[in-house]
């Protein structure tokens, strides 16, 4: 074989690429969580206030969730993804100039509404640049970019924040996102038209298609959402996202101050426990789409290789439930077990991303990822009105706050089971669809 003929790597570039905006994007989303006792002080908060931030971010991105998939299949990947890139860089930075507690609730809602498109964009990118049996593994290592993001605001931000003020917090991590789109410029363009694409390589992306299939991709009509919906295997996918996105945003929002409040950690001697849970999640994250990758290569059929794979991420959330009791041994064993729980998040969130790849044609990839991020949004929103909200200032008022947060991690242990068994009773071999 001549070294023209060798198979390129390339899809790994756009995948390192992917790694690098969905770690921005939660740098971003994360940055918020830390300045909390900063902008508690300064703004005089209390947890209803910052829980009410919080759902303006969550019914923002549920909103932006329901046209960003259809207008990011229409764009295309390439103007879809840095169109979004740039919009919530600039509402990042937006935070700074904010002097009201009114005025984060909008500066979260424009954040919330143009972060929306990083996952289906991402997906999009996934399923149009790998083959079916590397799709988990490539979503489960871009979708560590939401740990390391979450890694690196707790290491940056209040370090940022005690020597520059909290402003310059939100302005150095909301740039990042610009110098991002110079590389994504520079480097990206769909397999078809990409010059650096060898021809063995394509055919290898494309090898769980047929040729015509592999042609008319970019061609292909788009599929409405009355179609969509009208098939179980969205409302699988939808089910799954709203019962178990709300945990990861309970993790993201409320770490910080589970930490501060129940072990008295502020400013920087909260960095290194969350950036153990994050940096754990990151190992589960590509770890959850190595598994279903293994029964793939040992022949098992796809669908039973990312069912089973889900069962056992969802068994490794339940010790979740005795955080709090092992914390009163040490504050270590909790931290250890939240990111247990945390890490098995982001294996199933890897696995259920794939799902949709794995049961729907890509023109419809974006789109339906766009209607199950729009139900995880819904699903955070209710959690936190419903629960939260009204949990965790009651319990604060009367000083047992740690009663909400076993409340919490009893809903947290529970919630993939439960989904699991939901998805598998609607597509038990989560067939193809065609439309």
């Amino acid at each position: 074989m001549t070294s023209q003929e060798k198979m390129s790597r390339y899809r790994w570039t756009i995948c390192s690429l992917v790694f690098f905006a969905t770690t921005i994007n939660y740098l971003d989303r994360a940055v918020i969580s830390l300045l909390k006792p900063y902008l508690e002080t300064e703004f005089h908060w209390n947890s209803g206030d910052y829980a009410n931030i919080e759902i303006a971010f969550k019914v923002a991105y549920a909103l932006g969730m329901v046209g960003v998939g259809r207008v990011i299949d229409k764009l295309g990947t390439k103007i879809g993804y840095a169109l979004s890139t740039f919009l919530w860089s600039v509402a990042a930075v937006g935070h700074a100039f904010v002097s009201s507690t009114f005025g984060f609730g909008v500066a979260r809602a424009f954040l919330g509404i143009t972060e929306s498109g990083n996952f289906p964009a991402a997906i999009k990118t996934t399923a149009e640049w790998f083959p079916q049996k590397e799709r988990a593994l490539a979503t489960g290592i871009f979708n560590s970019g939401s740990n390391v993001g979450a890694i690196l605001a707790p290491l940056s931000v209040p370090f940022i924040a005690e020597t520059l003020g909290w402003q310059w917090a939100f302005i150095i991590t909301g740039a990042l996102g610009f110098i991002w789109l110079i590389f994504w410029f520079i480097l990206y363009e769909v397999p078809a038209r990409h010059a650096k694409l060898t021809k063995a390589e394509f055919d290898y992306i494309h090898s769980d298609v047929d040729d015509m299939a592999a042609v008319a991709i970019e061609t292909e009509p788009k599929v409405g959402w009355a179609r969509l919906l009208s098939f179980r295997q969205t409302w699988a996918f939808v089910i799954g996202k709203f019962l178990t996105d709300p945990i990861w945003w309970f993790y993201l929002f409320w770490l910080p101050d589970f930490l501060n409040k129940q072990y008295g950690l502020t400013g920087t001697d909260i960095a290194l426990p969350v950036a153990l849970v994050y940096t754990m999640s990151s190992i589960g994250s590509i770890g959850g789409g190595w598994i279903p990758m293994k029964f793939i290569k040992n022949g098992w059929p796809a669908f039973r290789a990312r069912k089973t794979s889900m069962l056992l991420i969802a068994f490794f959330v339940l010790p979740i439930v005795f955080a709090q009791q092992l914390g009163e041994i040490n504050m270590w064993l909790a931290v250890i077990v939240i990111g247990i729980a945390a890490s098995a998040h982001q294996a199933w969130s890897a696995n259920i991303f794939t799902t949709v790849s794995d049961m729907f044609p890509k023109r419809a990839v974006a789109s339906v990822t766009g209607i199950g991020g729009m139900a995880g949004g819904l699903g955070g929103i209710l959690l936190s009105a419903l629960v939260q909200k009204r949990m965790f200032v009651y319990y604060e008022s009367i000083n047992q706050l740690e009663t909400a947060y076993f409340i919490m991690f009893l809903i947290c242990g529970g919630a993939y089971l439960a989904a699991w068994l939901i998805m598998h009773f609607l597509v038990p071999k989560m067939k193809p669809i065609s439309v």
